[in-house]
């Protein structure tokens, strides 16, 4: 028995070797075989072929005679579309699998996925362009490539894109592409979306950006200067810090950037009524918010630099949805003041992101202020010199007039005349803003009670609001700008704005350039708006929302103007001097 066993057991063994000789000698190592390139037969060597964007969903047919696995593994294909002369094609301009999953040997590829992968990459449109293709040969571990010339000429257009993000080291998303913030895409007047774009956003001077149709690559790319956008230029650099609304125009490849330097509450329910004007912060990500005391009920508006050009209203119909006032006509919607019932302090906030201009107003839920108890009566001084008892209006006391005012003055309130009772101060500086050059320029600060100088840091007109009930010390001047359009050629919206120099006190001054026969206003836009009782005058009177445009200029040539405005703003002189 035990002999029988031995035999068996050393059969076994015999056969184990047997069987493992044998597995032996079938395994072939990968690298003992070869991948024979496969040979092309469509498209001809240097065929030329036109995409006609009119026909996008044509087609261009590349084909193959197999390669060859001398082990006969299984092969795969794939067409690449590179530069010309290229051989690597380790990051094509196109690569497309054969059809069936890229088992066979030929591949399908219409016009448009061709000219959208050669806009992609930076090929100009309605030019011929020679490029290298290659039918890849994918089995195992192994590639091989058979490539030859082709000549193709785009559509005659360029590719629009429908999206656009901004990214960049001078941007908020620390250039990081698949964080790059998208643009909001405008409609036109039919309500369709346009081909216009804008953003607004944080940028660091000395730094760069450019505009990309995806967030992530490939996409096309967009740089420039100058306001001039190139396709696949180079980066657009950021000349001074600050938030912007950023425009594009991909119809006349243009872009242009407006300066925010704030954005404001403006109207019936705020302190001062549509004569006040209350500052939103930049909180980043295109928001902007600031707790207001919110005094009345009624319409309101958003208000760009203090300027009455760059209005945000509500859109008819959407309440909640902001629209520029300017634009309002050019995207085909209706605006209208927006409207608030709420009374007390509240959080406002201004959000202008891509996915839609809207604003809300939540109740404040932060620790209020402590109110200050509202004296019966309140009194001015300047350098210690008495000027006025302020005007009382509840809670609320106003300067009776613009107060001209010069650098190191020291302003004083206290509730007795001979400057005996309580004194109320704040922490800022009378005329200090990051926006002096505004139409309407107004900054605020608690109002705290006890000793303390407020000091002025720039010459101007004041208007002065105190607020005890939300501890707020407001205060406001104007800048005047001459206005100069050719109204005989309807040349209004291609008119100069020209800021005058403000000259203590109650002066604005400018020395220009003008041309003969434009006819000229000095605006505060929009709360002031003086016009000439003699027109034609070289020197005369304005009044505030009264007389005539002047047009007093015969003669191209540099002038002095200089104006002297009453300090209630109602009435004014002028002068301008040929130099």
């Amino acid at each position: 028995m035990k002999k029988i066993y031995k035999h068996l057991l050393l059969f076994a063994i015999a056969s184990m070797a047997i069987t493992g000789c044998e597995k032996d000698e079938n395994m072939q190592p990968e690298g003992q075989w070869d991948l024979i390139a496969p040979t092309i037969t469509l498209p001809a060597a240097d065929q030329s072929i036109i995409l006609d964007q009119e026909t996008p969903n044509e087609t261009i047919t590349f084909s193959w005679e197999p390669a060859i696995s001398t082990a006969g593994y299984a092969i795969t294909y794939a067409v690449v579309i590179d530069t010309l002369g290229s051989t690597n094609f380790d990051t094509p301009i196109f690569e497309v699998a054969s059809s069936n999953s890229g088992s066979s040997t030929s591949a399908v590829v219409s016009f448009a996925e061709i000219d959208e992968a050669l806009s992609v990459s930076g090929y100009t449109a309605n030019e011929s362009t020679p490029l290298t293709w290659a039918v890849k040969s994918m089995s195992l571990s192994k590639t091989a490539y058979t490539s030859q010339t082709i000549d193709i000429t785009r559509f005659e257009d360029e590719v629009i894109p429908t999206r656009l993000y901004i990214s960049g080291t001078a941007t908020e998303n620390a250039n990081n592409l698949s964080e790059a913030i998208q643009l909001k895409r405008l409609n036109n007047s039919e309500g369709n979306p346009s081909n216009i774009h804008e953003v607004y956003t944080s940028l660091t001077a000395g730094n760069s950006f450019k505009f990309y149709s995806e967030n992530t690559l490939p996409a096309h790319q967009y740089g420039g200067s100058d306001g001039e956008l190139v396709k696949s230029g180079l980066p657009i650099t950021a000349t001074e810090n600050g938030v912007y609304r950023i425009t594009v125009n991909l119809d006349d490849n243009t872009y242009s950037l407006l300066k925010i330097d704030y954005w404001s509450m403006v109207g019936q329910p705020i302190n001062g009524g549509w004569g006040g004007d209350e500052p939103l912060s930049y909180q980043g990500n295109s928001i902007w918010s600031a707790t207001i005391e919110l005094v009345d009920v009624g319409g309101f508006l958003f208000r760009a630099n203090g300027d009455w050009s760059y209005l945000l209203k509500s859109i008819v119909g959407v309440p909640s949805s902001l629209i520029m006032e300017s634009q309002a006509a050019d995207q085909g919607v209706e605006f209208e003041d927006i409207q608030s019932t709420q009374l007390g302090t509240f959080l406002v906030t201004l959000d202008l992101s891509a996915n839609g201009y809207t604003y809300t107003i939540e109740e404040d839920t932060s620790t209020p202020p402590t109110p200050l108890t509202t004296p019966d009566q309140l009194y001015l001084f300047v350098n210690g010199n008495i000027i006025e008892e302020l005007a009382k209006d509840g809670d609320t006391f106003t300067n009776s007039a613009y107060l001209a005012l010069q650098v190191g003055d020291v302003v004083s309130i206290n509730t007795a005349s001979d400057g005996s009772g309580d004194t109320f101060t704040s922490t800022m500086s009378i005329g200090s803003t990051t926006s002096p050059d505004a139409a309407l320029v107004s900054e605020g600060a608690t109002l705290t009670a006890g000793l303390g100088d407020i000091v002025v840091d720039r010459d101007q007109a004041y208007g002065f609001i105190l607020n005890f009930a939300n501890t707020n010390f407001q205060w406001k001047y104007y800048n005047l700008f001459l206005f100069h359009w050719d109204e005989i050629n309807q040349g209004w919206d291609d008119r100069s704005e020209f800021l005058m120099t403000y000259v203590h006190p109650n002066s604005f001054t400018l020395t220009e350039t003008l041309s003969a026969n434009y006819d000229m206003k000095f605006f505060s836009p929009w709360d002031n708006d003086f016009g000439s009782e003699s027109p034609s005058e070289l020197s005369g009177t304005i009044t505030n929302g009264g007389g005539s445009n002047i047009r007093n200029i015969s003669t191209d040539g540099t002038y002095t103007i200089t104006t002297m405005i009453s300090d209630d703003y109602a009435t004014g002189t002028y002068e301008f001097v040929a130099q």
